[in-house]
């Protein structure tokens, strides 16, 4: 019910009924958050109780408890989901819709009904710090992806908040710096997303901290009065983000931000009554940010009903078995020359785990994104208490040059690498930020081309939140596993993979490029920051550059066979194409078909092809099935001036199982005809 705009809307007359019965001082109570100063800035535990904002006891009307994400409910100790840019690599929407069931079941038991975390920034660069937090570097997969979250949060009355808005890509200059985009690139790319989570039923937004054209996107009337309430017809409130979110509060109650989070710095009484009586702003404006949360809140406390929360659903084995199933469908095996995985336990007696990274509890970034659940299952532990028949040998990253004649003996050797929460995240002065380059850090290239030298039969797990290059030592490995941030349960999911009891199915949500040149320049310390239309696989296929591993690549321990696509049926607003799939190889699996749309003779600069839908579809031994991709003209259509402009022109469809194999199956084809 809460995903329904008219359901929400319907609770209007009793939301303004209620308003009109409060004081000034009661009204103003419902613009901000209730947090102290030292909760705020997290001294102690960042989020552990859901945040309170608003409310009225006198009325009957609840606060908004607000809890952060998006690997779990941040409040209390839940479950911790893989990250984002993890859920991504699923490619599976449904899966992703269980996610925020489980997420909004525990934010219940924990107290809260205010989620804030459907975070859905395109990361400009693969080195922006918080882009293990959104879904990957394309808008339409975030914008399917974050739909499918909203839907299953809300399902279960729980208001979900899309943020960071807009253009929110850079961490360590994020309280200053001002962004610039043409209009095209802007509607096209970075607002794509949003307002397609707002048409699926979003309730709530979250302002960035940034500057967008000049202003402070906290106070950006453009953003949001005109475009957010006024073209996308939004019916939810708007929030600061967190503290430093707004900086006047005239400025930010003229754009229409609803509610300061999560403390009340510029939204206060006297404040209000001041700004007033100088006529800076009314108290039409206050009316209407107040029915606003009111109806919203109404909403969902009255979808919820009398339906209990109770504390067991908090990691429960449910949920935790969820985050297990999310990581084993998100890792991505990307290379496995001489079918070096699965190892076979008949043969394999002896292994080695090199990195410092496989005894780490690495789960993602430190931030206000932190989850805290019960146990976190490493690499190491999960070989150890999986697999007690194979002997594990642990080699620390710096003990490899002495530990030579064992990394040879081992049947098999497995380097953990990449990231953790102090090499990319939430910029919080020391640690995390943006990435400076985008290749693996310090010495761990020269690691890995020496056990691959030393041993034929080495497998690199790779965890980070975004792209890292390959280039620099992928000859030397046969085997490499990309991990991203798994959850809790991600040491077991890794060991499974490696050892053939699950088969790997995630598909690459970002290019791997070649080099730091081949993605857009960013001066991550700048106070200006210009946004290209290009980024991602569609600049390398604009600049016409070669990628290591293409956008939605990923094997499987089993084959399938694809069949040449089929033009299923077209009119004048949509077309449609069928592809068959057949699992032809030795045991179950999955396999994702991707859609790309080429432009012929357009009026504008076009990308070769860019993504418009995809379906993944699990298959048993000897299963085949049919997949119907989509597209419709409206959603080809480039925007100018103040619209956008479809064009009768022929269209190109690319279709594969990633980016560079779509390019091999094509149909041409035009609306209407």
């Amino acid at each position: 019910m809460l995903n329904d705009k008219n359901y929400r809307l319907s609770f209007t007359k009793t939301a303004e009924e209620l308003v009109d019965k409060m004081s000034l001082r009661e009204k103003v109570v419902l613009l901000a958050g209730h947090c102290k100063w030292y909760q705020s800035m997290g001294i102690g535990s960042y989020n552990s109780f859901p945040y309170g904002a608003g409310g009225n006891e006198r009325l009957g009307i609840s606060q908004m408890l607000f809890c952060d994400g998006p690997r779990g409910c941040v409040s209390g100790q839940s479950t911790c989901f893989p990250v984002s840019m993890a859920r991504g690599a699923t490619f599976d929407t449904q899966l992703e819709e269980r996610v925020g069931n489980a997420i909004a079941k525990e934010i219940r038991a924990n107290g809260g009904n205010f989620y804030g975390g459907v975070c859905i920034n395109v990361p400009y660069n693969p080195g922006g710090g918080r882009s293990q937090e959104t879904y990957g570097e394309d808008s339409v997969h975030i914008g399917r992806m974050a739909s499918a979250l909203i839907k299953g949060v809300q399902d279960e009355s729980v208001i979900a908040c899309i943020k960071h808005f807009a253009f929110n890509s850079m961490e360590n200059s994020r309280f200053w710096v001002n962004i610039t985009a043409d209009k095209r690139t802007e509607r096209e790319i970075y607002f794509r997303h949003f307002k397609e989570c707002i048409e699926q039923g979003a309730a709530a937004v979250m302002s960035s901290y940034n500057r967008y054209l000049g202003h402070f996107n906290g106070a950006n009337n453009y953003l949001l009065r005109d475009v957010l309430k006024g073209e996308w017809d939004f019916d939810g409130f708007v929030v600061s983000d967190f503290f430093f979110g707004l900086h006047n509060a005239a400025k930010g109650m003229n754009a229409g931000l609803d509610v300061e989070m999560n403390i009340r710095r510029k939204y206060t009484y006297s404040n209000i009554k001041r700004l007033l009586k100088k006529g800076k702003i009314t108290e039409k404006q206050i009316n209407e940010a107040s029915v606003r949360i009111v109806r919203t809140i109404l909403a969902a406390e009255n979808a919820r009903g009398g339906k209990k929360y109770p504390k067991e659903l908090i990691a429960c084995k449910e949920h935790i078995a969820l985050s297990r199933e999310v990581a084993e469908k998100s890792i991505t095996l990307i290379k496995n020359e001489n079918s070096l995985l699965p190892l076979d336990t008949k043969k394999i007696k002896r292994i080695a785990v090199v990195g410092d990274l496989a005894k780490e509890e690495n789960i993602g970034d430190n931030g206000s994104s932190q989850v805290h659940p019960p146990y976190i299952k490493t690499v190491l532990g999960a070989f150890r208490e999986s697999y007690p028949d194979v002997k594990t040998d642990f080699i620390p990253s710096r003990a490899v040059k002495s530990k030579q004649e064992l990394i040879k003996q081992a049947d098999a050797v497995i380097a953990v690498v990449g990231m953790k929460h102090s090499d990319e995240g939430e910029y919080i002065v020391v640690i995390g930020g943006d990435r400076k380059q985008l290749g693996l850090k310090r010495k761990e290239p020269e690691m890995l081309n020496t056990l691959g030298t030393l041993n034929k039969n080495t497998v690199a797990v790779v965890m980070g939140g975004n792209m890292i290059r390959v280039n620099e030592w992928q000859d030397s490995i046969n085997s490499i596993l990309f991990a991203y941030y798994p959850g809790m349960e991600g040491g077991n999911a890794i060991a499974d993979i490696i050892f053939g009891k699950v088969n790997p199915g995630g598909k690459l949500p970002f290019v791997i490029g070649k080099a730091d040149s081949d993605f857009p320049e960013v001066k991550w310390q700048s106070f200006n920051q210009h946004y290209d239309y290009y980024h991602g696989y569609k600049k390398l296929l604009h600049d016409k550059k070669e990628e290591d591993f293409s956008y939605g690549h990923g094997l499987s321990y089993t084959d399938f066979e694809i069949s040449e696509p089929v033009l299923l049926s077209k009119d004048e607003k949509e077309a449609s194409f069928s592809v068959k799939v057949k699992n032809i190889g030795p045991r179950e699996g999955s396999e994702t078909l991707f859609l790309f749309i080429g432009f012929n003779n357009s009026a504008v600069h076009r990308p070769q092809r860019e993504l418009r839908d995809f379906k993944r579809v699990y298959l048993g031994k000897g299963e085949e099935t049919e997949i119907i991709l989509k597209v419709t003209k409206s959603d080809l259509a480039f925007y100018k001036d103040t619209g956008f402009t479809e064009e009768d022109i022929d269209y190109t469809a690319f279709i594969g199982n990633s980016e560079k194999n779509a390019r091999e199956h094509k149909i041409t084809f035009r609306f209407g005809e």
